[in-house]
């Protein structure tokens, strides 16, 4: 599907064309959503640059994500798709660029895009050309990184309060466990953001590289290197976040491992009380014809006496040692 944005007098205005539509001439952007190769076709001659293919974009390897086509920069970057997912999905997205109009070709529905088209719809002010409608979705772009790492801090300030606070019930296997799940989820929110993060910012200092090719004014050098200052500041935070995840992951473990070991020190000290009875018991019960006691009609009640004795003095003396 080709969705083309013209000039207007009130923004840029969207048009979804047909299969078979002709790509306006008058086009500032040009978004490609999951084309086929014929609308890849009609939208590279317009534009007078190669794009893509599917493959080509999911291509690791900065040569295939970041270079130079005749009058074009062609940049790929991962974008979120689908935050509030265990697994947050991401999606990459192309941005042919000229200075004169901007392609984007993409495979799924990256909630920037979504905004950054309202936006160029709405917002007059916008310079009708590729380098200005790339810098409206590189500041929704980083705008949205921030809103999700600061989600993902908040989360981990949530469960922190919850471990070191309340504390959990580890008697209840379901409580550290969904704990843990819920470190991890965070985890892997965070190490995502990482990834979109690194992209982004190859990709802006790719453009103040060849600003001159784009024709960048001064505004726009100057909105690229404070998106750069603002995706490591990000960057930087998400490390802070990953070391705040790994103590705190450590403390929830630790802090089960001590509940337990608790638990396993009532044990050992309840099968030391029970003991000496235990002794008392088989000595009474070896029946020796030589035992005076066995012939003692109160023999009985001593023993039973002398065994809730032995009990009540050990557990008195694990008491005092402050073992119980």
């Amino acid at each position: 599907m080709i969705i083309a944005y013209c000039p207007s007098v009130n923004g840029l205005d969207r048009h979804e064309l047909a299969p078979g539509d002709a790509v306006p001439a008058t086009s500032v952007w040009i978004d490609l959503v999951a084309p086929t190769p014929e609308e890849q076709q009609a939208a590279e001659k317009l534009m007078g640059a190669e794009i893509p293919t599917r493959d080509e974009i999911a291509s690791i390897e900065t040569s295939e994500r970041l270079y130079l086509e005749p009058g074009a920069v062609v940049m790929t970057a991962q974008l979120p798709i689908a935050t509030r997912m265990i697994d947050p999905a991401l999606s990459s997205v192309t941005f042919v660029v000229s200075a004169k109009r901007l392609v984007t070709v993409r495979y799924g529905e990256p909630k920037s895009i979504t905004i950054a088209s309202k936006r160029v719809q709405a917002d007059k002010t916008i310079p009708h050309n590729g380098p200005a409608v790339l810098f409206t979705m590189l500041d929704i772009i980083v705008d949205r990184c921030a809103d999700e790492m600061e989600s993902a801090s908040a989360k981990y300030d949530e469960l922190a309060v919850e471990v070191f606070g309340d504390g959990l019930n580890t008697r209840k296997t379901a409580s550290y466990q969904i704990a843990i799940k819920r470190l991890g989820q965070i985890g892997l929110h965070v190490s995502k953001m990482h990834d979109v993060c690194t992209g982004l910012a190859r990709m802006l200092f790719y453009i103040s590289t060849h600003a001159k090719r784009l024709g960048l004014n001064d505004d726009q050098l100057a909105d690229c290197k404070m998106y750069g200052r603002d995706i490591h500041s990000i960057k930087e935070h998400g490390d802070a976040l990953d070391n705040k995840l790994a103590f705190l992951l450590d403390a929830t473990v630790g802090l089960v491992t001590l509940e337990q070991n608790q638990i396993s020190k009532i044990f050992t000290v309840l099968g030391l009380i029970f003991l000496p009875p235990t002794l008392i018991a088989s000595i009474y019960g070896m029946n020796f014809t030589n035992m005076p006691e066995l012939e003692w009609q109160q023999g009985f009640l001593f023993s039973i006496g002398l065994m809730l004795v032995s009990v009540v003095a050990t557990f008195l003396f694990f008491r005092w040692k402050r073992l119980l």
